[in-house]
């Protein structure tokens, strides 16, 4: 089962839309301040949800909600995320799915079938920090950056986010995020919050609104709709 869990009611985690927000299991990251380390770590215990009894709630709720965000762990770690798409998008609703890029094929896949209106990548620092913020000791980088080509250049709404954490990020990593996704649609600089359910956040605090604002002004030269989150 990969199904984690679910989210009843949100205004956040889908721009536009009231929503339910669905967890996946698993991912092939180890970022230390993800702040669903019960879901991407495969020794850590986590709920399951039954596909049927999300069908069930996700009929219960057409008229209600109008979107759902599918988010983890990493959706595109599962071969059989198209399936679980493909049955919400026929119940009428919208979907927002979140990845980390590293899967472009089944990215593609899934765009180009009409499975998701909205997709939300996460640009975890810059290119030559990757290693690093994403907890592995070697990280292949080219399938992230076919990613965010392909989001980029095939009419999808989507947003690129950086989730930004003293101790792991710098001035210098957005300058070169922005380089990187230089015109880019939207883009989110968010704050870190200790969650509790960290991988492993020993020496990782959030940075200020003053720092955050700072790193905003950074990038909006190159990416002009840089914006703030969750100050």
């Amino acid at each position: 089962m990969f199904l984690a869990g679910i989210q009843k009611l949100t205004l956040l985690d889908y721009p536009g839309r009231v929503a339910c927000t669905v967890f996946t299991n698993g991912c092939d990251l180890r970022c230390p301040f993800c702040h669903n380390a019960s879901l991407a770590m495969p020794d850590r215990e986590a709920d399951t949800l039954d596909m049927d009894e999300l069908m069930a709630f996700l009929k219960k709720r057409v008229g209600i909600l109008d979107g759902v965000a599918v988010t983890g762990g990493e959706p595109l770690l599962h071969p059989e995320i198209g399936e679980l798409l493909e049955r919400i998008k026929d119940l009428g609703y919208s979907v927002k799915l979140d990845t980390n890029g590293t899967f472009p094929d089944r990215l593609h896949e899934i765009v180009e079938a009409g499975l998701a209106d909205r997709v939300a990548m996460d640009i975890k620092s810059a290119p030559e920090n990757y290693v690093k913020v994403v907890g592995l000791p070697s990280f292949n980088l080219a399938p992230v950056r076919e990613s965010v080509s392909y989001l980029m250049g095939c009419g999808v709404d989507y947003e690129f986010r950086t989730t930004a954490v003293k101790g792991l990020h710098s001035s210098e990593d957005f300058a070169g995020i922005a380089r990187w996704i230089a015109g880019a649609r939207e883009y989110y600089i968010q704050a870190f919050k200790d969650s509790g359910d960290l991988i492993a956040g020993e020496g990782l605090s959030e940075f200020s609104e003053d720092e955050m604002n700072a790193f905003a002004e950074i990038v909006r030269p190159l990416v002009p709709s840089v914006r703030l989150r969750g100050i």
